[in-house]
């Protein structure tokens, strides 16, 4: 396995599922915040033995998929709730690979979710390698479902923290927006960007991942896309060289991709 932070953070995430109580993931790769998860930066993984999930283009979910999590004294619990029906690995691939059309892919890897067997994950996921005539990238896409009512100022996803330790590193960037309410988002959702480079100082060989978090409002679906311009997030020596310039999609594209028609029945099944 290239990248251990993400071997560990896929076993964790299959146990983690089985009791809300567990104690919260630990992450080498990134430090966590003082007050919220810091994101998770790491690469595409294919599996993790028998009996682990699949950990796909470093894709940061919030609560560590247990049924609720906390960092620690002092820190906010993000809750997921067990989404409404299942969502297969399948499913998510064939939305994924919609999403590049004309695409050529590798390094593809599903994992479901099992709303009827707890122990099966609350997280349905997708990854892939794609090459759009640009140069390959890792993609990655999440759905889970956060626990209503959503915190106001806390949670993956729902909010730029900028009181962190250590501070978000220079040149990584976080932004908030909001979409209108509509037939396919009722309430309207919550849009977190992110650009954050694989390490620090950035120099012009540093790769870099853009996340984009969609979470409707009214019902906690959180579908969210992690697109490198590398093949892939890593540490130490296996620290990623850029293959492009920018990411496949911008971050409207993305953010028009996951509440497109792609993406509605992952929305709607999460919910």
């Amino acid at each position: 396995m290239p990248f251990e932070a993400d071997l560990s953070h896929a076993l964790d995430r299959t146990t983690d599922s089985l009791d809300p109580d567990l104690t919260a993931l630990t992450d080498g790769a990134v430090a966590r915040g003082r007050s919220r998860r810091r994101r998770r930066t790491a690469g595409l993984v294919a599996g993790v033995g028998a009996c682990a999930a699949v950990a796909v283009a470093g894709l940061v979910i919030p609560g560590a998929l247990a049924g609720s999590r906390s960092d620690g004294p002092g820190m906010e619990t993000v809750a997921l709730a067990m989404p409404r029906s299942a969502i297969s690995g399948d499913q998510m691939i064939k939305a994924l690979e919609k999403t590049f059309p004309g695409g050529r892919f590798s390094r593809v890897t599903g994992q479901s979710n099992n709303p009827s067997d707890p122990s099966a994950g609350y997280v349905a996921m997708a990854g892939l390698v794609v090459d759009d005539g640009h140069g390959a990238a890792s993609v990655g896409v999440s759905a889970v479902r956060l626990k209503l009512p959503l915190p106001g100022a806390d949670g993956d996803g729902l909010s730029c923290e900028r009181e962190q330790t250590p501070p978000r590193a220079e040149g990584d960037t976080c932004a908030m927006s909001e979409l209108p309410s509509s037939a396919a988002l009722p309430g309207g959702a919550l849009v977190m960007s992110e650009r954050i480079a694989a390490e620090h100082p950035a120099g012009p060989h540093t790769a870099h991942r853009w996340t984009v978090t969609v979470t409707v409002k009214s019902t906690g679906a959180q579908v969210q896309m992690v697109q490198w311009n590398s093949l892939g997030g890593g540490v130490g020596a296996d620290l990623p060289k850029p293959t492009r310039t920018a990411p496949p999609l911008t971050e409207q594209q993305a953010v028009k991709a996951l509440t497109g028609a792609a993406w509605a029945p992952i929305l709607g099944a999460v919910a």
